[in-house]
């Protein structure tokens, strides 16, 4: 039997050797574990943080879900606003339109004659009074049948405070006759002197508010009938008495007057 040449230190290299197996192996093992461990700690975390997105996630959808009930309840309400407001208007429009029918109605009764015509067109309710009821030939002074007619126009306006009224003058063709052209220089001015005294009577004696008053003078350049007849002149010789419908006279309103001081420079 060979005998190894080093016997007393054989025994410490075999245990050198035992040792540094059993150290590598515990170092390799060590290594595994630490790996399975950082591999169970690294798959820990991944689900953490799915775990975590899907919580931010479902935040996100909560808060959208909050917001898209809380705009579609605006909706709702401004929809509901909305129609509330739809049917006001329509409520608004039919009383208007029953009062106006009724004020046409009441004019019919107390005030249609031969001489004194209601007219009603594109929403305008229109009193058409023939001269020779309200002024002499060629003048602009108020005859006292012309007084009558319009105290009666005055009394129904009176009831209805919220319409406002335009006076028209109106004449024929015929040219101003020559006494009378130091007064009236044309059937302008005298078209427009006649709608400015039934302005004055209605609003000074007959109690008609002036801020709901208009006067113009159209002359001969608005004719119903044909001039070339007695009786077509003497229908364009006319007062006519408009109340406006309330959109048109909303438009023509004029903003109120103030009293603040003006500012210093």
């Amino acid at each position: 039997m060979d005998e190894s040449p080093h016997p007393f230190t054989d025994h410490v290299t075999k245990k050198t050797r035992r040792s540094v197996s059993t150290y590598l192996w515990l170092a390799g093992g060590a290594f595994t574990l630490l790996t399975a461990g950082f591999l169970v700690w690294a798959g820990f975390r991944q689900q953490a943080q799915i775990l975590q997105r899907s919580r931010v996630g479902a935040e996100e959808a909560r808060s959208q879900l909050m917001k898209a009930r809380a705009e579609s309840s605006e909706l709702k309400t401004q929809l509901a606003e909305s129609r509330a407001r739809v049917a006001e208007l329509e409520n608004e429009k039919e009383m208007a339109a029953q009062m106006h029918r009724s004020l046409e109605e009441e004019m019919r009764s107390e005030l249609e004659s031969k001489d004194v015509t209601i007219s009603q067109l594109q929403g305008r309710l229109t009193v058409n009074i023939l001269d020779r009821v309200l002024f002499d030939s060629g003048e602009a002074v108020l005859k006292p049948d012309g007084e009558t007619v319009l105290r009666k126009v005055a009394a129904i306006l009176t009831q209805h405070p919220t319409l406002n009224i335009q006076v028209i003058g109106h004449t024929d063709n015929v040219p101003i006759r020559a006494g009378a052209r130091s007064r009236f220089a044309s059937n302008w001015e005298l078209s427009t002197a006649r709608a400015l005294a039934a302005v004055r009577f209605l609003t000074e004696t007959a109690g008609v508010d002036p801020h709901r008053v208009g006067a113009v003078g159209y002359g001969e350049f608005r004719p119903l009938a044909d001039n070339a007849t007695p009786e077509g002149r003497a229908r364009n010789r006319r007062i006519a008495i408009t109340v406006l419908p309330p959109e048109l006279a909303a438009a023509d309103a004029a903003p109120a007057a103030t009293n603040a001081p003006a500012a210093s420079p």
